[in-house]
């Protein structure tokens, strides 16, 4: 159990390394086309792995759930991207902290789950959390940037969605499955858009993309190795290890000081989100 506990917390670091490396770059390259290359690369090491563990031919029902999964990737991830652009690095993170309570609420609308009083209070407790840190982000003395709080909401909904799907398929997937899907589905969907907005990278530049690729890719693959052998409720705690990784690369690579606005919205939320894993 220490094994998966470690690997979690592994693979987050990884997938926060990959956000920082995206909000590099995010200022020189349009998001459609960071969106397409950190997948494209992403298939790579994603086919890798499927190469050498070979799980076999998916089955129909397979490739289906997937694909539709890979859609709901697709605009995570695009809206995410856009935020780490427009936000402050720990601020972004912070709101993407709201996906778990949107999971225990999709649990109870779409799966029948029983609702208790601990799902209320996360969800109040979300809510304020979000409210301290959108108004926060106004009196910082920098411009509000609605659009990239929006975008930060929109992507903690969608990846909430895709949580709940993900939930339907780890039972009957293997592993290397769900992350190939996870990584050509949206390279296929996003070509066409980043053709039409292409901006031709840097050489410099192309070794961050394969970073980027890499690090998405590898992340996604330690931590589904670890919610394999531990449950879901032990593990989703060690996700707001991620605020302390954003707040540290924010700090290291771009100057950025977390308002107390964010620290005191991203504590709200992440004791709303503990609420519901102790379910």
């Amino acid at each position: 159990m220490t094994g998966a506990f470690g690997r979690a917390v592994l693979g987050i670091a990884l997938l926060s390394a990959m956000d920082a490396l995206i909000k590099a770059v995010a200022a020189r390259y349009p998001t459609f086309e960071i969106t397409f290359l950190r997948f494209a690369c992403g298939t790579l090491v994603a086919g890798a792995a499927l190469a050498v563990r070979r799980p076999g031919w998916p089955t129909r029902e397979t490739v289906v759930a997937n694909s539709w999964r890979a859609l709901l990737v697709v605009i995570t991830a695009t809206s995410f991207f856009y935020a780490l652009g427009r936000l402050p690095l720990a601020e972004a993170q912070a709101l993407a902290f709201l996906a778990p309570v949107f999971i225990a609420f999709f649990g109870v609308v779409l799966l029948r789950e029983r609702i208790d009083g601990r799902i209320v209070v996360a969800l109040l407790a979300g809510f304020a959390g979000m409210v301290i840190i959108v108004h926060g982000s106004g009196t910082s003395g920098g411009a509000r940037s609605w659009d990239g709080i929006a975008a930060a909401l929109a992507a903690a909904v969608t990846y909430a969605l895709s949580m709940v799907m993900l939930r339907a398929r780890a039972t009957r997937d293997r592993v290397e499955t769900i992350v190939f899907f996870q990584n050509i589905g949206p390279a296929l969907v996003l070509a066409a858009p980043a053709g039409a907005v292409w901006v031709p990278p840097h050489v410099s530049d192309l070794s961050l993309f394969l970073a980027i690729g890499c690090l998405g890719a590898i992340g996604h693959l330690i931590l589904a190795t670890a919610f394999a052998r531990v449950e879901a409720a032990r593990l989703a705690p060690l996700e707001y290890t991620a605020l302390i990784w954003a707040v540290a690369l924010g700090y290291l690579f771009f100057g950025e000081v977390p308002s107390l606005q964010t620290l005191a919205g991203g504590a709200l939320i992440v004791l709303g989100a503990l609420a519901t894993v102790r379910r």
